[in-house]
């Protein structure tokens, strides 16, 4: 099962107040889109997943417990094997879809006001639009997404200020015919699932955020700390040959003076050590240590040059 399918399974289980019921099932007739048939003898809903025909049905009964409706199972096509489901509205058609604000032939999708008036219905609503037509990407995948796609332009730009009304910085763009409205933060995803009620998820996918980002975190510490040590190595390195070649001119480094002979024989000692240990060892400060490996680069240099001059040390 997929983590999208794990949220909406979680979703559908929720229990609701009556407030809440109908914003969420305006949302996910709206977002599904109904058929008529006939005069206003009967509405139709159509989905393929099981969890949300149930949860349409269960909603319209707990909303409007006088109405008749039933759920019903057919093929897709007549030699397909995918089945789909059916959720009819057969009585008080009419009542139902104005007083919800759904328009069976998706020209007028605005939602009634009093749909929205409370932060609980705002929130049921989202629940509903996301039952319907969201999706989230797994918190164990590379990219954090999580997105609402709809063919309504009027219903996604209700849906961005809704969103944007909980102050989460969602986006929309045009894909394939479709409105699709995202969130790639994944701690505003984490916010969206906690809104929308999927609690049990959402703490699962704050947890999984948590481990990969420590799993990243602890990664970068130690790429970091291998990219110093090479660097030191690669600095220490250079110290040594910087002082054979001066050995290999002079042959003793005795003939140095005696501060630099000191902290030429340390450094070939401990030829792994940063410049700081070997200022350490020598109890002197990083600074005193810097200026004497200049000084030894400099005689390396007149070597190099050929205006090296060993009566002037």
């Amino acid at each position: 099962m997929s983590f999208a399918a794990e949220v909406k399974k979680e979703l559908t289980g929720r229990i609701v107040s009556d407030d809440a019921a109908k914003p969420e099932l305006a949302a996910l007739l709206q977002m599904n889109g109904v058929t008529t048939l006939g005069f206003e003898q009967e509405v139709r809903v159509q989905t393929d997943n099981p969890a949300i025909a149930r949860r349409i049905y269960t909603l319209i009964r707990q909303s409007y417990p006088q109405v008749e409706v039933d759920v019903s199972v057919k093929k897709q096509f007549a030699l397909s094997e995918h089945k789909v489901l059916v959720v009819v509205l057969r009585s008080e058609v009419a009542a139902v879809l104005d007083d919800l604000g759904v328009d069976p032939f998706g020209i007028d999708q605005t939602v009634p006001a009093w749909l929205l008036n409370t932060e609980d219905k705002r929130a049921a609503f989202l629940r509903g639009a996301f039952l319907a037509a969201g999706s989230v990407n797994s918190p164990e995948k590379s990219n954090y997404h999580l997105e609402i796609a709809t063919g309504q332009e009027d219903l996604a730009d209700q849906l961005l200020l809704l969103i944007q009304g909980f102050l989460m910085p969602v986006k929309m763009i045009s894909r394939s015919k479709q409105f699709v409205l995202y969130l790639k933060r994944s701690d505003k995803i984490v916010e969206f699932l906690k809104l929308i009620g999927a609690t049990a998820t959402m703490l699962r996918f704050e947890d999984i955020r948590l481990a990969k980002d420590m799993r990243n975190s602890a990664n970068r510490m130690i790429n970091a700390d291998m990219a110093n040590l090479q660097k030191v190595a690669n600095a220490a390195n250079a110290q040594v040959q910087t002082i054979l070649t001066i050995q290999g001119v002079i042959g003793d480094l005795d003939e140095l003076p005696a501060k630099l002979a000191d902290f030429a024989r340390a450094r070939l000692e401990h030829p792994d050590a940063s410049l700081t240990e070997i200022g350490d060892y020598l109890e002197i400060s990083k600074s005193g240590a810097n200026h004497r490996m200049r000084k030894l680069k400099e005689l390396a240099k007149q070597i190099d040059e050929g205006t090296f001059d060993a009566d002037k040390l």
